[in-house]
């Protein structure tokens, strides 16, 4: 006969393995982002050269004196690229682009960043509890939506910002803000009303959660795929928001450096064919920065759907 010999394990002991097990049966969200990164060399390099240029423009402008820079050199009018010290050239006022493209990058990333978390946050929220609720609510909602769909965007801010007096880059972001939500909110409530009508919905209302936890905890978890390739796009688009003002001299003030205003020197056709280092380098660094945010986006859309796909095993 055989001996048996009964072993018994401690409860805490039994939780740690289990937990050790899930941990290595489900990877955590950050390993599946790199390992579709490393799948994807042109994103990983996109990625690398975006964070790059940010941290690059925001430490180097600290090192420039803006006022000094905007000031007239007439003995440096147009010098161009790598003549007397000039690295990128000169413009007519005889500033040097390199300078007026390292702070000017810095404002319009800057402006861009936080127009797209206050726009994609009130967005998504806006989207969601529209969706979720129905009804009155859902009504009430979209009605709003639909004035502001019908004011002329671009000529409510040029008239906010011509009647607002010493604005500066965070005033130019709340104004943005006020009307760049509203493509978001419709593309989440559009979702959210077809995840209203599925079954984990249903049976979380059965148990007896509460709305707030069903919407933010359940709901918005389940769209994040869409979620993050909307921001990373709004991100890409709002870079051209304020560069586009900027660009019709209804963006940052004149003293200010923006990307918009070097764009603006390819006005005069001498610039465009004589004097191109006055406006090609800040073109190409938007169309760099967008087609690279493009790749990033959709990195993080295949990252938050295996995760989905992860969590729903």
């Amino acid at each position: 006969m055989k001996n048996y010999t009964k072993q018994t394990i401690n409860p805490e002991e039994l939780k740690k393995l289990t937990q050790e097990a899930q941990s290595q049966a489900t990877p955590s969200t950050g390993r599946i982002v790199w390992k579709e990164f490393k799948a994807d060399r042109p994103a990983l390099l996109a990625l690398i050269l975006v964070v790059a240029f940010i941290i690059f423009v925001t430490i180097a402008s600290f090192f420039i004196n803006v006022p000094q820079m905007m000031n007239t050199h007439i003995m440096s009018y147009l010098n161009r690229p790598l003549q007397d010290g000039y690295l990128l050239g000169a413009d007519t006022a005889g500033r040097s682009i390199m300078q007026q493209l390292i702070v000017g990058s810095r404002n319009s990333i800057g402006i861009a960043i936080g127009l797209t978390l206050i726009s994609s946050t009130w967005g998504i929220a806006w989207g969601l509890i529209s969706g979720y609720f129905g009804g009155f609510v859902d009504w009430w909602m979209q009605r709003v939506y639909d004035f502001m769909m019908m004011l002329p965007m671009t000529m409510m801010i040029i008239v906010l910002v011509t009647i607002i007096h010493n604005y500066n880059a965070v005033t130019l972001t709340l104004i943005f803000s006020c009307f760049y939500w509203l493509g978001t909110s419709r593309l989440i409530r559009s979702r959210t009303l077809a995840e209203t009508k599925k079954d984990y919905v249903a049976a979380s209302i059965t148990s007896g959660t509460g709305p707030w936890k069903i919407i933010f905890g359940g709901i918005m978890p389940n769209i994040s795929s869409l979620i993050v390739v909307d921001t990373t796009l709004s991100f890409a688009e709002n870079i051209g928001v304020e560069t586009g003002l900027s660009y019709l001299g209804f963006g940052l003030p004149t003293k200010t450096p923006s990307l918009g205003t070097l764009i603006a020197n390819a006005n005069d056709p001498n610039n465009i064919t004589q004097y191109w280092w006055t406006w090609l380098p800040a073109a190409l660094e938007i169309i760099i920065l967008c087609l690279a945010i493009s790749y990033i986006g959709q990195v993080f859309r295949r990252s938050a759907d295996a995760s989905q796909r992860q969590a729903d095993r």
